[in-house]
């Protein structure tokens, strides 16, 4: 047994007695290969006295008891011609020399240095550039250090090019090619020590060495690990890692040394972009005068080399994506320019004309219960009453007619009658109620036409207040006409229809204002004659009105009347016109062929007007209706009727025909000029019958098809045409209202300056560092409030949308490309360019021209998303306080999760994932990554402790922003910007659409 277990344990001894070295000596056998200035079994005693060229026979500094050896302590002393600490860096030739000699016998080896240039006298190179390995001894000099460290500290660096050209491998160098050892001293005694590897030197006006795969280690016990215990460092230094940098200057001839910088990315975040500098650093390096004429080892660069210029793979994909977009604009502008010019080039011709008649049959419309209780109109019940019936309101029910070319009716009744209702049916306008029977228009000729153009003016005029009468009929005649109809005969064509409405002598007069809030321009009446003229100017075959004398005095509605009673008789292109008249005089009731009585939603009566109403109710109505009064107005007289109808008066059962008459007249065609527009029909006990030869039977039209009116799908012109003329309307308008651009303008210069003024010179200090920040989010927070004017702007342009786009003036995505142009570049960067620019320089932020426009685009872009998630709220909801209220407050959202009011790792879990949605946080990360990035230092003093440290050490403990989040915080910025216009498309083309 005693022997079994001899054999198990001897081969276990060499693990158990393993040597261990330190200073990342390598092991040796029983020893340990120890870095150049190192000695002891385990290399922890720095050299005292002698030369580098003894080896581990010159004389260490011990160690006392479990104390640290200590060069101070131990009185040690360099030679002549030696210095630094630790005496390791050679001052003069003679030093190298003697101490070459004094330690091996013979000549300097020369390796395979080439026969030509063997020379081996022996040197003393006292430059920053390595051609072998050399040693340098360099002051560590930081206010912070020193406020915590008051004693001396010296880092001591061999940098090793090439082991072999070295005198003495073994002793003046250590480890392989391309390496770094360092070893920090505090007071004599050593605190840590680093290495790193795969280093390479390039020489240009600096000496700089790069190397990777940096690790440190701490001396426990010692004072900075762990020996004062209110100031351990041992986790920060053990958890040095990544690259190392090493950068100095050129030697100061005045005093033989120079300055250089420990670069390393925790470094960095303490102490700035610049690392930590080392001052009073001296070089030493003996090296052959052969090595030096051969260039050196080969790792490194002699010659000036020119700074890479090799792109990151952010940056490239950052490119390539904007290349691509590039690419695509201008392909889709070729295409736009070549779909434009084949447009123009079909050549002219003439509009078609359609003698079209509108017939209507069994025609209701209901609107459910409860329906405005609904969210969206998808979610909520059906209102139901006591009986639990569904109280459905019945707007129009069994509505049945018929108007052919050259005939004009009016729609008569009391409020709430359905008037409005029935016209926008007989439109095609999309309601939110359910709608049934049926609405055709037979067509009478063709004229190679197969679909009518149906024209219906609303009840409100909605025009564009700054442009002038001609403009506005201009504009539509450009947009609604065929692109290949020529300018010049769209002009004309303008004029003419002025004239025509008998506003030829306004046509240079603006528009104007008629809600007070702008300056005033025409009347009433000659704003409705202009709306009629949209519809007019691009020649429908049916023309359908809501209400056209409202609100005006008798003589404007008198001249509405004779213009519409025009277009319907026009001998050369009759046209059916409905119109819908709240209250008539005896003259303008008069002007209409064919009356449609509506009380309760249900007609009373439908035929010939004139005096044919009044005997209607005389024969039918019996004693249950009051009698007319000779010289009464006939319309008066039947809104009374209408007004508190006898039950005897409605249709009873399935008969919708029992008590009205529908009429069916000859066109004017074929009633002649002057003819009687009812000499086509004629009335036996409430049933329709046709004279012989009036060319209907039983009320359908014989001659001709029926046709669908043209639906809005298509455009009478391309997606750049619309684009241009709506560009250029915005421009007008820009132009001629210039109080918002002025006001945005003259504010952002006044906010410039009292934000310049506040924050003015801000200082270097940790309060001055809260101040730059502070500007940034005062200027980020100012662009999301005024952003707010994008909302107004598209709440107060809504309705007009509405009505340029329910007839078909142009696609969606080309207004929404006009409005944001001319918003966002008079309205949003010229402003912010002022404000950003006044504040920046005066605040004294960065003084780097690049880090300026750094600064610029991450505003502009900021202000791109606010708008375009203004545009949004502007399109989503239709109360424009709602919209308002929703941007204030997701500007106060965004302010708290920011990160300047609360540091962003603070925030509790449950709440910290709202910072991901708040534009303003990634804004402010870039815009204070930016500032930062400058090498911005912050000097102060904390309780008479100064503080030399990086802004970035203090962004990131006070605000929680990542160091190098610029260019991600850049992108989320422009995913931002594209998920809100892709919203704002969205929005507009399936949300803002007209509902009645």
């Amino acid at each position: 047994m005693r022997y079994l277990l001899s054999a198990l344990l001897i081969p276990l001894l060499p693990l158990v007695y393993a040597q261990t070295c330190e200073n990342y000596g390598t092991v040796n056998g029983n020893e340990c290969s120890c870095p150049t200035g190192f000695g002891g079994s385990t290399c922890s005693l720095p050299g005292c006295h002698g030369t580098i060229f003894e080896g581990a026979q010159r004389q260490f500094a011990q160690t006392t008891g479990s104390a640290p050896a200590n060069l101070t302590a131990a009185g040690c002393g360099c030679e002549g011609g030696w210095g630094g600490v630790g005496c390791n860096v050679c001052q003069t030739a003679n030093a190298c020399q003697s101490a070459y000699a004094a330690t091996v016998s013979g000549t300097p080896d020369i390796g395979t240095v080439p026969s030509d240039v063997q020379n081996g006298t022996m040197v003393c190179n006292t430059a920053p550039r390595v051609w072998a390995a050399g040693q340098m001894s360099c002051q560590v000099i930081n206010p912070t250090l020193q406020a915590l460290y008051p004693g001396q500290s010296t880092l001591n660096i061999e940098r090793t090019l090439d082991p072999n050209l070295s005198p003495a491998p073994g002793k003046t160098s250590f480890g392989a090619s391309g390496t770094v050892v360092a070893q920090l001293f505090y007071d004599g005694v050593e605190q840590f020590y680093c290495q790193s590897n795969t280093c390479v030197q390039s020489v240009q006006n600096d000496t700089n060495w790069k190397c990777q795969n940096l690790q440190c280690t701490c001396r426990s016990g010692t004072t900075f690990c762990g020996g004062v215990p209110a100031s351990n460092l041992t986790g920060a230094i053990n958890g040095l890692g990544g690259s190392l940098e090493i950068d100095c200057g050129a030697v100061d001839p005045s005093t033989g040394t120079a300055t250089c910088h420990f670069i390393q990315s925790t470094l960095q975040s303490l102490f700035g972009s610049a690392g930590l500098v080392l001052n009073g650093c001296s070089f030493g390096e003996c090296v052959r005068q052969s090595v030096i004429d051969a260039g050196g080892g080969s790792s490194t660069g002699s010659e000036p080399t020119t700074e890479s210029t090799t792109l990151s793979g952010g940056v490239i994909a950052g490119l390539v994506v904007v290349g691509v977009l590039v690419f695509l604009a201008l392909s889709l502008l070729a295409f736009g320019l070549w779909r434009q010019r084949v447009a123009r080039r079909d050549g002219y011709s003439d509009i078609g004309k359609a003698r079209v008649s509108v017939s209507w049959t069994n025609l209701s419309y209901t609107v459910p219960g409860g329906s405005k209780n609904r969210i969206l109109g998808i979610f909520g019940n059906r209102k139901k009453d006591a009986n639990g019936a569904n109280e459905d309101k019945a707007i129009l029910d069994n509505i049945t007619g018929t108007v052919r070319a050259g005939q004009m009716m009016a729609i008569l009744g009391p409020s709430g009658a359905g008037k409005t209702t029935l016209v926008e049916i007989l439109a095609g306008k999309s309601k939110v109620g359910v709608t049934t029977g049926s609405v055709t228009f037979p067509l009478q000729s063709t004229e190679g036409r197969t679909s009518p153009r149906i024209g219906f003016v609303p009840q409100q005029d909605i025009l564009p207040p700054t442009l002038t009468v001609f403009e506005t009929l201009l504009f539509a005649a450009r947009l609604r006409l065929p692109e290949s109809v020529p300018d010049t005969e769209k002009q004309q064509r303008v004029l003419d229809l002025l004239q025509k409405l008998g506003i030829d002598h306004i046509k240079d007069t603006r528009i104007g204002d008629v809600t007070g809030g702008k300056a005033r321009g025409i009347s009433g009446g000659e704003m409705r004659r202009v709306t009629i003229g949209l519809e007019l100017i691009s020649e429908p075959d049916v023309l359908l009105l809501d209400e056209p004398t409202s609100g005006l005095d008798s003589v404007s509605a008198a001249r509405i009347a004779n213009v519409l009673h025009a277009i319907a008789h026009d001998p050369v292109n009759p046209i059916p016109v409905i119109a819908s008249i709240h209250q008539p005089s005896s003259l303008l009731y008069q002007r209409f062929d064919l009356i449609l009585l509506l009380s309760h939603g249900r007609a009373l009566y439908s035929g010939p007007g004139g005096f044919e109403p009044v005997h209607h109710f005389k024969n039918t109505g019996g004693e249950s209706v009051p009698a007319y009064q000779e010289g009464y107005n006939v319309a008066e007289y039947l809104l009374d009727v209408a007004s508190d109808p006898p039950v005897s008066l409605f249709p009873m059962g399935d008969n919708t025909n029992s008590s009205t008459i529908a009429v069916t007249a000859t066109s004017a065609a074929e009633k002649g000029p002057g003819g009687d527009p009812h000499s086509g029909v004629h009335v036996v006990d409430g049933e329709l019958s046709e004279k012989p030869g009036s060319g209907n039977v039983n009320g359908k039209v014989s001659a001709g098809a029926t046709a669908k009116p043209q639906t809005n799908s298509v455009y009478a012109t391309t997606f750049l045409t619309q684009l241009q003329y709506l560009c250029g309307r915005e421009w007008k308008t820009l132009k001629r209202d210039k109080t918002l651009f002025l006001t945005h303008v003259l504010a952002s210069a006044i906010l410039g300056v009292f934000c310049g003024g506040l924050y003015f010179d801000t200082g270097i200090t940790i309060s001055g560092f809260q101040s730059r920040v502070g500007c940034l989010f005062f200027l980020g927070a100012l662009i999301a409030f005024s952003s707010l004017s994008a909302l107004y702007n598209m709440v107060e342009i809504r309705p007009l949308f509405l009505r340029e786009r329910s007839s078909s003036y142009y696609s969606p995505t080309a207004w929404l490309l006009s409005r944001f142009f001319f918003d966002m570049i008079p309205l949003r960067l010229i402003p912010t360019i002022i404000v950003s620019t006044i504040t920046y320089w005066m605040a004294g932020l960065a003084p780097d021209a690049a880090r300026f426009f750094k600064f610029l685009l991450i505003l502009i872009l900021y202000s791109l998303g606010m708008t375009l998630f203004n545009f949004l709220l502007g399109t989503v909801f239709q109360n424009g306080g709602i919209a308002i209220l929703l941007s204030a407050l997701s500007a106060l959202y965004q302010m708290t999760f920011a990160g300047f009011f609360v540091n962003l790792s603070d925030i509790p879990p449950v709440l910290r994932w709202l910072q991901w949605l708040a534009p303003l946080k990634y804004t402010l990360e870039a815009l204070s990554v930016n500032e930062v990035g400058s090498g911005l230092m912050i000097e102060d003093t904390l309780q008479g402790v100064p503080v030399s440290v990086s802004a970035a050490l203090i962004m990131q403990l006070l605000f929680g922003f990542g160091l190098n989040n610029y260019y991600r915080d850049v992108l989320v910025l422009f995913g931002f910007i594209a998920g809100f216009g892709l919203g704002v498309i969205g929005a507009v083309w399936f949300l803002v659409r007209e509902r009645r």
